[in-house]
């Protein structure tokens, strides 16, 4: 991905080397494997365990009490700045695109942080994954986290770019009103019903991430050969249904929460080639 040519945001507030609210560690792989296996042993999806790639949906429990030093501004350290230029690269689609719908787009916050942190939708850990918060409107990551997709299998600069587009999808859910929608939809409905209401709002979320991408490619030439390949890994390796066969559990699409590997990399392709939102409708007519 060419990210070193582009610019930098200034929508970042960095929280790493501060104190976490909730005085956690990082569990690192093997806490991840054990997060899984104690998951499904308790009878939980480990997506909603770790939060892999999720919304809003998969946040911790508050603890408070954080005391964490925040800076703003595009960060000093590559990682740091990759992401910045991910996320100045999302507003510049993101920007455009709301001004054709009619709209404005909010940019919002991202926030980096180590261990644990705290934000309106409670304390989260970094075992809980990147995550957006609606209430505060601002995008959640331990950097560190692309290590641990890197250990399932989908490693490269455009992988990492897909996780935060992601997450930025779900802001433009939030803004275009679909998140309170699905939300009070759940409130009402069965588990399963609940369940395939978050698939949805996942699938749509990794089809705005490939909106993303194509106009961004379209305006800025981002893209480098291997890019796309790398994007569609990272989408299959989070799907549900492989992460249910690695903890040797039985494959069960009625407690999928994200999609399945086939249906995250085939919403992701839809708006990548489409770029136009109006593809990107999972929850159907």
């Amino acid at each position: 991905m060419r990210w070193r040519t582009g610019r930098q945001s200034s929508n970042v507030e960095d929280r790493r080397g501060g104190k976490s609210g909730g005085g956690r560690m990082k569990i690192g792989l093997l806490g991840t494997v054990a997060a899984v296996l104690i998951g499904w042993y308790m009878g939980f999806n480990p997506i909603q365990v770790l939060g892999l790639v999720g919304g809003a949906n998969t946040i911790l429990g508050g603890f408070g009490g954080s005391t964490q030093t925040v800076s703003t501004g595009a960060p000093q350290d590559e990682l740091g700045q990759f992401a910045s230029s991910v996320l100045a690269s999302t507003e510049d689609v993101w920007n455009p695109v709301f001004r054709q719908l009619g709209g404005r787009y909010v940019e919002p916050k991202l926030v980096l942080f180590e261990d644990g942190t705290d934000s309106v939708c409670g304390y989260s850990s970094s075992a809980t994954g990147p995550f957006y918060c609606p209430g505060d409107q601002k995008v959640y990551i331990d950097l560190g986290f692309f290590r641990e997709l890197q250990n399932l299998g989908a490693s490269g600069d455009f992988a990492q770019a897909y996780v935060l587009g992601h997450e930025i999808g779900h802001h433009v859910q939030n803004l275009m009103g679909t998140t309170d929608k699905i939300t009070n939809l759940q409130a009402r409905a069965s588990k399963s019903d609940s369940n395939g209401l978050s698939v949805a709002l996942e699938l749509q979320a990794d089809c705005y991430a490939g909106v993303w991408a194509h106009h961004a490619h379209k305006q800025f030439n981002v893209l480098e050969e291997g890019d796309i390949e790398e994007a569609i890994n990272a989408a299959g390796a989070i799907g549900d249904d492989r992460l249910q066969r690695m903890s040797g559990r039985r494959i069960n699409p009625d407690s999928f929460t994200h999609g399945s590997s086939t249906q995250r990399m085939e919403w992701f392709q839809r708006g990548l080639k489409s770029g136009d939102l109006k593809n990107c409708n999972s929850f159907g007519s």
